[in-house]
């Protein structure tokens, strides 16, 4: 067997088609009937889509023999190969063992059935993220979290990254609801950048994990630092 993905053609047209099947199948209410939504439906929308078209615009650049050149080619070869790499990432981590995605949307989008094997949903997060600040840059707070039940920064099983909301405010809020301002990040550490009349405000967060079908866990405890 192959070592690539069976699903995934090598062929430039035929993955060109079926890109465009997989695309023009994920309309606003398909993304949002499957889970879709946050900053799964952001990475969809700022990594996904513009790697396809930029692939499309290659291959369809390219497709004339009487036209093509090795500039063309090579144009070609390298948006192929940065396409390639998130229609993986959407279908294995979005598509292939989401539990709202059925066999008639997988072959609209001309992927493969769910295996009979039965893949399962990836459970919500349930263990609450620890987090630690870094003040050492002016107007820049540095963020660094881990799991509370791991020493390393490994996520857990199933978590795609961790949601950040925050407030500057001159008292400690009361509930999270009160932090209005939401940042999502995939591996620690992160960064919030504040401006200059902001150095000296207290800065209020907290964090969650968050799994590949947009799943949110547990809030952690609000904390609260100055910012530099």
């Amino acid at each position: 067997m192959s070592a690539r993905l069976d699903w995934l053609p090598s062929n430039h047209e035929l993955l060109y088609n079926q890109g465009n099947l997989t695309v023009g199948y994920l309309t606003p209410a398909i993304l949002d009937r499957i889970g879709i939504a946050g900053s799964s439906l952001a990475w969809y929308g700022s990594d996904f889509i513009p790697r396809h078209d930029i692939f499309n615009a290659s291959f369809e650049d390219w497709l004339n023999p009487a036209e093509r050149t090795v500039t063309k080619t090579a144009g070609l070869m390298v948006s192929k190969k940065d396409f390639v790499k998130v229609y993986r990432q959407l279908y294995t981590g979005y598509l292939k063992n989401n539990p709202l995605v059925s066999d008639a949307d997988l072959l609209a989008m001309g992927l493969p059935k769910h295996s009979s094997g039965g893949k399962t949903h990836p459970s919500r997060p349930d263990t609450v993220i620890v987090a630690t600040t870094d003040t050492s840059k002016p107007a820049i707070v540095t963020v660094h979290y881990r799991d509370i039940n791991k020493n390393g920064t490994a996520k857990p099983k199933g978590v795609h990254g961790a949601e950040l909301k925050w407030s500057v405010l001159d008292a400690p809020p009361k509930d999270w609801s009160q932090l209005i301002n939401s940042s999502f990040d995939t591996h620690t550490p992160l960064e919030l950048v504040f401006s200059g009349d902001q150095r000296g405000k207290t800065l209020y967060f907290a964090m969650r994990w968050e799994n590949t079908v947009g799943e949110k866990g547990p809030w952690s405890e609000i904390y609260s630092v100055i910012i530099p």
